[in-house]
């Protein structure tokens, strides 16, 4: 197999939280060699402190040993080389500097006006490095706007209204449990990213990527037509099933809850066949696609009745038997450990940096699968400021004696 696509890329991580740091785990799983920047007056990323940690004892709420690690930062710190520097100091910028001169990408997700008050903004940086690919993550995009305040990701989908598409017409809003704009939103950050390498490859100019959370989860809730929808009499919030779709949704069994996808004749005349009712393909109300749909209540109705009296296992195999698209729905704890998605490395043990893989503990592989090329994350997450030597010596050629003294005067 040849290396993985982005080898011999170099990333400079200006990223905290979630967003950000999703981003350039990506790009390491991709192959770039992603320098993470942490400051070091701070503790550096916010997430080393979030709970719960593991460490030789196991999980706990609190950390109570040296060895207990934020589980956020074993997964998003992975393949990532830790180096500690205060970008406030003016000798910090000058080390910054250095590590922007040579790389391809920076990844930074600051609130608005802080890239600028610090010294390091976009048009900065293009003086030091013309061909670098400088790629923002932001709530409300690059610049900000008025009183965009700080964002969050359940603050974002409050005002993307997604929070208005799911559940029944009459129930409050409803959070998606998932943080979707924080993962969303560099996805897009890295297909920019990796749409704009090729373009400075080519010109020897990089340029600006600036992909917000709002935005993206915005253009994502405008894909569906719910405001046509509701004009024709559809509500926008239909509860577990999808009316203009019937037979579709969410249905409830003997034990449990089944998912079944029916849109078109040929599936739904195979869920009549499954539930012995093959007279309703000659029905004038489920008969044709438009028949259904005005009379979707009434279907759901029937063939809820008809998986209430089954376990679950019993309904789909009669479903999937037919032809029906059909499946159980699972818990997270159960999802994860699907061995199809564990064969394929898209879910992953959470390696410890001392302790090794943690099978017990199960997170995000790189869901992509190439013929010739390798993407995988190899490498546990960094202790702060873990690879200071290896980058300012190594890569950037300090002398043991700028090192001492950089870290003497709190720089790195």
């Amino acid at each position: 197999m040849n290396d993985r696509p982005l080898a011999g890329r170099t990333v400079v991580d200006l990223t905290t939280a979630l967003a950000g740091p999703y981003a350039t785990l990506l790009l390491a799983g991709l192959g770039a060699t992603v320098i993470k920047v942490e400051n070091p007056a701070t503790g550096g990323d916010p997430a080393r402190g979030n709970a719960p940690y593991v460490g030789r004892d196991g999980l706990r709420l609190s950390r109570e040993a040296d060895d207990d690690l934020s589980v956020s930062m074993l997964v998003r710190g992975r393949d990532k080389l830790s180096v500690t520097l205060d970008l406030k100091q003016d000798r910090g910028r000058a080390v910054f500097a250095d590590l922007v001169r040579d790389a391809d990408v920076l990844v930074e997700n600051y609130s608005p006006g802080v890239t600028e008050r610090l010294g390091i903004d976009h048009a900065t940086v293009r003086g030091i490095n013309p061909r670098l690919v400088y790629t923002s993550i932001s709530g409300f995009g690059a610049q900000g706007g008025p009183g965009s305040g700080k964002a969050m990701d359940t603050i974002v989908q409050a005002l993307s209204g997604i929070m208005y598409t799911a559940g029944r017409p009459d129930d409050d809003p409803v959070r998606f449990g998932l943080p979707v704009a924080d993962l969303l939103a560099p996805l897009f950050a890295v297909i920019g990213t990796v749409a704009a390498l090729p373009v400075a490859d080519r010109t020897g100019q990089g340029q600006h990527v600036d992909v917000s959370m709002l935005g993206t989860l915005t253009s994502l809730v405008a894909c569906e037509p719910f405001e046509a929808l509701e004009r024709v009499g559809i509500p926008q919030r239909t509860g577990p099933v999808v009316p203009r779709l019937a037979p579709f949704g969410v249905l409830p069994a003997a034990d449990g809850h089944l998912a079944l996808c029916a849109p078109v004749d040929s599936f739904a005349h195979g869920v009549f066949r499954a539930i012995g009712r093959p007279e309703l393909v000659d029905d004038p109300r489920f008969g044709t696609r438009d028949a259904r749909v005005r009379h979707a209540d009434e279907l759901h109705d029937t063939l809820a009745r008809w998986c209430r009296r089954r376990p679950v296992a019993e309904a789909v195999e009669a479903l999937t038997a037919a032809g029906v698209p059909a499946a159980e729905v699972r818990t997270p704890q159960r999802a994860v450990r699907d061995p199809l998605v564990r064969d394929r490395e898209e879910v992953v043990p959470v390696p410890h940096p001392e302790h090794g893989d943690l099978d017990e503990l199960l997170t995000t592989g790189v869901p992509i699968r190439f013929s010739d090329s390798r993407a995988s994350l190899d490498s546990p997450a960094p202790r702060l400021g873990e690879h200071n030597d290896h980058v300012y010596g190594g890569l950037l050629g300090y002398s043991a004696d700028e090192i001492a003294d950089l870290t003497a005067h709190a720089v790195i």
